[in-house]
């Protein structure tokens, strides 16, 4: 067995998705197919190909935030620690996390319900465009939706992938079916590791236009 450098590693491993994706007669848009390879890629998934959903210009629209500076939130320390964040430096953005926040916690004690939604409503008070990468908790989708809906709150974007059983459906399909900006997973796949992947497949596609 030959020892391959990492790049190596994931160049192989492109090719052979990409190899089995044509075998499937599955051909991806040229605008959304970095972001489809590389959830495979993170879950040998390829049923991603199928299930990934971008709303109009999504891809267009995700990319100028990022130029323009936006910040990100995420819903777990494990999708902040999989974005790649120099990259994302570069243009000038940031990426919180705030669920393990002590005054994150006291709120969600007292008004009895969870972190997740408590941490979305605290990245409303941000005076930046704010991009919500969500992959754990369909409470925080349902929290931005709900804002959304009372005209009280409007997210730049929404990357809407958690996983789970309980809500998690319904969560996704308020986000699918409303007209904000989104890529959402349709079902109950996704996962914090989707969530980074599909923000650091735009920042890598971005460094190679």
């Amino acid at each position: 067995m030959t020892e391959l450098t990492p790049e190596e590693i994931e160049k192989r491993s492109f090719a052979i998705i990409e190899s089995e994706l044509k075998e499937q007669g599955v051909t991806l848009c040229p605008e959304t197919a970095p972001v489809v390879m590389r959830c495979i890629h993170t879950t040998a998934d390829f049923e991603y190909a199928k299930t990934l959903r971008f709303s109009g210009g999504g891809i267009r629209i995700l990319q100028q935030l990022i130029q323009d500076g936006a910040d990100l939130v995420t819903d777990t320390n494990m999708a902040y620690t999989g974005i790649n964040k120099r990259v994302l430096r570069q243009y000038g953005g940031e990426i919180h996390c705030f669920m393990a926040e002590e005054d994150v916690a006291e709120i969600a004690r007292q008004k009895g319900v969870t972190r997740a939604s408590v941490s979305m409503e605290k990245a409303m008070h941000s005076s930046k465009p704010t991009i919500f990468v969500v992959g754990n908790a369909p409470t925080a989708l349902l929290t931005l939706w709900e804002h959304y809906q009372k005209g009280d709150y409007t997210p730049a974007f929404v990357i809407g992938v958690p996983v789970g059983f309980v809500n998690v459906v319904e969560a996704k399909e308020r986000i699918l079916q409303s007209d904000l900006p989104c890529i959402v997973n349709q079902g109950r796949k996704g996962g914090s590791n989707v969530a980074a992947a599909i923000v650091n497949a735009v920042l890598y596609s971005m460094g190679e236009r």
